[in-house]
């Protein structure tokens, strides 16, 4: 079966239930022999630009009718594929499903189009599933799902016993998804925070990120704030750091006053709606119960005092 994937999420899925895509989208770089494969689409933005940058030609690829992404229908075409996996969520995020329909009707196959729209956390890990069933992975997808929840339900219970035997609350949590505008972080991640351990009272589970004034940010005054900016990488996050921190009230926020800030890598763990938003919950309970979990890895997440000292 020839498969194509056409985002990073959908692309893990596919590697966990054992199936090898034979294309990719042009962000695939996980498992690191993604990226070998064929690109099938193409962004008109520079992904390597600044949060301030990468929204003004966003907004420009919008309005002049370009797009953000296009899709090369000669690699699809050539690619022969059986099933394209693509996502209805977020227009700028990945390629969207009414572009891959336009060009699945260029091409001589007739593949079947599965489009990925998850908003919760059990939407991801029910999205593995689908997948699977959809390349006849069935059986493996339950396996992967089924462990992805009985993990889940681990950082739950560790947080509800560290909870107990200190007497201590939950933190109030800020996930920043994008720096200029400021935007707070939605769909799954409200459920991640609370399956970590944390309050999360800015965004309702489920709701879109926006852009946000930072007197919203000042009000709530999280306990925890963490920047992880969508497709952004820390060292990339880090060279935009002042977009977040420069703001007036910053260093008054209760997590900056108490050193609790943090950058999490929002390409792989943040916005990447697979497997991995797994260790996400666990990145992140690191994070908010120092005392209950293993720091997480330093490719994933540093405080950002200690990233800002290393940039």
């Amino acid at each position: 079966m020839n498969v194509v994937s056409l985002l990073p999420s959908a692309t893990e899925i596919l590697y966990a239930v054992g199936v090898e895509p034979v294309g990719v989208s042009h962000e695939c770089d996980y498992p690191p022999e993604a990226a070998e494969l064929p690109a099938v689409n193409y962004a008109n933005v520079d992904p390597e630009a600044d949060s301030a940058e990468i929204n003004a030609q966003v907004a420009e690829a919008e309005s002049s009718g370009e797009g953000v992404y296009g899709i090369r229908v000669d690699v699809l075409d050539d690619l022969d594929p059986d099933v394209v996996v693509t996502q209805g969520i977020c227009d700028v995020c990945a390629v969207d499903s009414v572009l891959v329909e336009d060009a699945v009707e260029r091409i001589d196959a007739n593949p079947e189009v599965v489009t990925t729209d998850p908003h919760r956390l059990e939407d991801v890990v029910g999205d593995v599933e689908r997948v699977g069933a959809a390349v006849g992975r069935e059986a493996e997808a339950r396996e992967v799902a089924t462990g992805l929840r009985e993990r889940v339900e681990g950082v739950r219970e560790r947080v509800a016993t560290h909870c107990e035997e200190t007497d201590k609350e939950r933190p109030r949590v800020a996930i920043f998804d994008w720096l200029d505008p400021v935007m707070v972080a939605g769909h799954w991640m409200p459920d991640v925070v609370e399956a970590a351990g944390g309050k999360y009272g800015m965004v309702d589970p489920g709701e879109s990120a926006r852009p946000r004034e930072f007197e919203e940010v000042r009000e709530y005054d999280p306990e925890v704030a963490i920047a992880a900016p969508c497709g952004f990488g820390l060292d990339q996050t880090a060279r935009d750091l002042d977009a977040l921190t420069g703001h007036d009230g910053w260093s008054d926020l209760t997590a900056v006053e108490s050193g609790r800030t943090w950058a999490l890598d929002g390409h792989h763990y943040a916005n990447r709606p697979g497997p991995r938003i797994v260790d996400t919950v666990e990145h992140v309970a690191a994070m908010l119960w120092p005392d209950a979990f293993d720091a997480p890895p330093r490719d994933a997440a540093r405080p950002l005092a200690e990233l800002r000292a290393e940039a």
